[in-house]
This record gives C-alpha cells, sequence and structure tokens, in this order.
C-alpha cells in the first residue's frame, strides 16, 4: 500500500508543479504583452509627435513661400490651406485609431495569454487529480483478495 501513496504523491507533486510553470507561464506572456502595449503606446505618441513637427514645417514653409510671392492669405490659397488641413486632420485620426486598436489587441492577448495559463493549470491538476485517483483505486484492488 505503501508504493500507491507513494505514486499518488509524486503524481500529485509531478502536476503541482507543471500546473504551476503553465500559471507562471501564462503571467509572464501577460505582462510580455501588456509591456508591448505600453511600448507601443509610447512609440505611437513619438511617431505623432514628429508627424506634427514635420506639418508645422511644411505649413511654415508654405506660409512663408505665400509671404515672399506676395500671395495674400484669403481666397483660393486659404481654401486649398483648409482642404489641406482638413486632409490631414483626418489621416492623423486614421493613424491614431491605427495605433490605439494595436495597443488593445495587445491588451487582449495579455488577458487571454493569462486566461489560457489559468486554465492550462486547472487541466493539469484535474488530470493529475484523476491519474491519481486511478493508480490508487488500481492498487486497492490489487492488494484487496477477490471475495473481500
Amino acid at each position: 500500500m505503501s508504493w500507491i501513496i507513494t505514486a499518488v504523491a509524486v503524481l500529485a507533486t509531478s502536476a503541482t508543479v507543471s500546473a504551476r510553470g503553465q500559471y507562471v507561464a501564462g503571467k509572464t506572456q501577460e505582462i510580455e504583452l501588456k509591456r508591448q502595449a505600453e511600448e507601443e503606446k509610447l512609440a505611437a505618441q513619438s511617431r505623432e509627435i514628429q508627424r506634427r513637427q514635420e506639418l508645422n514645417r511644411a505649413l511654415a514653409a508654405n506660409i512663408a513661400a505665400q509671404a515672399q510671392a506676395g500671395i495674400t492669405g484669403e481666397g483660393t490659397p486659404a481654401s486649398i490651406a483648409l482642404a489641406s488641413a482638413k486632409q490631414t486632420s483626418l489621416s492623423e485620426a486614421t493613424i491614431s485609431l491605427s495605433d490605439k486598436l494595436r495597443q488593445a489587441q495587445l491588451r487582449r492577448q495579455a488577458g487571454y495569454a493569462k486566461q489560457t495559463g489559468y486554465l492550462q493549470a486547472a487541466s493539469t491538476l484535474l488530470s493529475g487529480a484523476a491519474k491519481a485517483g486511478s493508480i490508487y483505486q488500481q492498487g486497492k484492488a490489487v492488494q484487496t483478495p477477490p471475495g473481500e
């Protein structure tokens, strides 16, 4: 009977260690994906600042060129500048939305990784418990003489 208890204990320990490993792996992946999402957020902010600086330089150059040419800020040049500003604003909004969607996707993946780790750990524990129960029952059956 002692070999049965030893086998069950070894199996339970193995299942527990394996489950802990799966839990830690899921948690680690969650942390990594959240870190990636934060890095993506910072990179998106940096790209936005760079795009705005480039736009400001281009607008300043256009204004300076118009002033040198003696073109006033009324009429067709103003309407062209307004249309250009609207197009730039739409482009900025699209890029910003794309960046936010990428960040949200990474956060969702982080949640899924954590959940997967939990489920795998629970599955391992349940499987280990079932195997331990089976070994225990088989051992009892072997040691119990027929007719008792």
